[in-house]
């Protein structure tokens, strides 16, 4: 009995040191995961190309929450908190106001998209569009751009960064080349959209878009508005008018109704809903087949 005593508290010991040192373990990989660097992007496509660019070496926050217009979207105190803290801010200067004040604050290295993207100002507007990242070479830039500082901030893991950009690149000039590819012979080359976003895939691609709504998507159409969008439709042939899936399709639907035309979703890519399953690539593919069905590409 007593040899047997004198094993049980042995056993018992070793049993605990594994334990220790299986927390231990536990708690270092902890720290690691701790450790990696923070962004905070602002919002999805920002977001989708920080997360390309960091793949695993970072924690990436995307600070518009899913199936929410980016324009419409107020930050939470988790993600003002994220931001506060982050080791790198991806965002887009004018787009959300609530993430313009909290940058001012934040002491994390800043990338503001707009010092990469090229923007432009639509005739009759007051501000530049913000929607830049419907073409595909300027998302680019804009990802060239925060990988520098993503690599600058985190320079065990530059290289890394780096490469992943080099994939990302090369995916969006594919993408590019077949938006080219795709509507080189189409039987129409306007699209009737619902609001001012489409601006920057008409000036790559040569498309002719005719808004319904300003840069807004809240605004409100005037009657003369409507009727010059209408004009517009019929002179020029279209089958379609384009809703989008994050913004009401009731003005579309009812211009569609009364001109005999078709309905389709063109997605402005500014946010994904909590359900999806694809990606900026894959809705940007998705917008390629949409638009060809509907112009008469071939």
């Amino acid at each position: 009995m007593r040899i047997i005593l004198m094993k049980a508290p042995r056993r018992l010991a070793a049993l605990v040191l594994t334990a220790v040192l299986g927390a231990s373990g536990l708690a270092s990989c902890a720290d690691d995961s701790s450790s990696k660097p923070t962004i905070a992007a602002s919002f999805y496509p920002l977001a989708w190309v920080a997360e390309q660019v960091a793949g695993d070496r970072a924690v990436v926050t995307n600070l518009t929450n899913p199936g929410t217009e980016p324009h419409d979207a107020e930050l939470s105190v988790t993600q003002a908190a994220a931001l506060a803290s982050a080791t790198v801010i991806l965002y887009e200067k004018g787009l959300q106001p609530s993430v313009d004040a909290a940058v001012t604050s934040a002491s994390g290295r800043v990338v503001e998209a707009t010092e990469y993207a090229s923007l432009m100002t639509p005739k009759g507007e007051a501000q530049a569009d913000p929607h830049f990242w419907l073409d595909p070479t300027q998302l680019a830039k804009v990802a060239e751009g925060f990988t520098t500082a993503l690599a600058k901030a985190d320079e065990a893991n530059a290289d890394y960064y780096r490469a992943r950009f080099g994939l990302l690149q090369r995916r969006l000039a594919e993408l590019d080349r077949d938006w080219q590819r795709g509507l080189n012979n189409c039987t129409n080359r306007t699209l009737v959209v619902t609001h001012r976003s489409f601006g920057y895939l008409g000036q790559r691609y040569g498309l002719t878009i005719v808004p319904i709504a300003g840069l807004s998507p809240d605004a409100e159409p005037s009657a003369k508005q409507l009727a010059a969008v209408a004009k517009s439709a019929t002179r020029a042939g279209v089958t379609t008018i384009f809703t989008e899936p994050l913004s009401s399709p009731a003005i579309a639907d009812t211009l569609a109704r009364q001109l005999g035309l078709k309905t389709a979703v063109l997605d402005p890519v500014e946010g994904l809903s909590e359900d999806a399953t694809g990606d900026y690539i894959s809705v940007m593919r998705t917008n390629l087949d949409t638009v060809r069905a509907a112009n008469g590409c071939s």
